[in-house]
């Protein structure tokens, strides 16, 4: 009997020492998991640091739902002339992300913003006061440059899924007492757009020009920046 007894025990033991202990398995694998996502953190591109809030950057590039068309870019303009060179608006960081709020808040509604003016650079609002020296319409730069060559100020107009642009009281840069924001000379569909605009530009801290329908100034000021000029191209 003692015999089997030990037998017994032996066998026992014998079959304990070839059981793999209870977390080898889950430790390997915990550990094939850590060295997984290290090898992954380390294929990923790094953050781009964001802009100072002051910092001039491209629109599009932080708003890319947004619509753009620069009238003086191109001769199409009260001016019929080109005043400035680059295809693309620019504005102050600070600016940018109030106007993504404003982009944002309006999908859901399923609207948009189109751009027509942004940063204008001093050499532009030389040219636009040596094309049209009249005051009424252009600051003149010898005396004070427009809110625009602060990066803070924008000119746009809402839009259609499709990009297409609203009813709005006129065009932009009519300088008729049509383009104030009265709204009493215009369709009311016209005047809802227009006052739908407003109240979005004003929510997320913007203030109107009341001459200018589309004219809208970030109510955070910035300087005159009189050396900085958007590239032509980004290649």
């Amino acid at each position: 009997m003692r015999r089997k007894i030990s037998l017994l025990l032996l066998t026992g033991m014998l079959l304990a020492g070839c059981r793999a202990p209870e977390n080898t398995a889950s430790e390997t694998g915990a550990e094939g998991t850590t060295q997984s996502l290290a090898a992954t953190e380390e294929t990923l591109p790094a953050t781009e640091p964001e802009p100072a809030e002051d910092a001039f950057v491209r629109v599009t590039k932080y708003i890319p739902e947004i619509r753009q068309e620069l009238p003086y870019a191109t001769e199409d303009n009260f001016t019929g002339q080109v005043i400035y060179d680059f295809p693309d608006a620019y504005l102050r960081w600070g600016t940018v992300k109030k106007l993504r709020a404003v982009s944002e808040e309006l999908a859901q509604m399923g609207l948009g913003l189109k751009i027509w003016d942004g940063f204008r650079p001093a050499s532009a609002q030389f040219r636009l006061w040596q094309v049209c020296p009249n005051p009424t319409y252009v600051a003149n730069p010898e005396k004070g440059f427009s809110s625009h060559s602060r990066g803070n100020t924008v000119d746009l107009t809402l839009v259609d899924e499709a990009g297409r642009e609203l009813e709005m009281p006129t065009a932009f840069d009519d300088f008729t007492a049509k383009a104030d924001r009265d709204y009493s000379d215009c369709s009311e569909t016209a005047a809802e757009n227009a006052r739908l605009l407003e109240r979005m530009m004003e929510k997320h801290g913007f203030s109107g020009y009341f001459g200018e329908w589309w004219h809208f100034t970030d109510t955070q000021d910035y300087p005159v920046d009189k050396v900085f000029e958007p590239p032509v191209s980004l290649g």
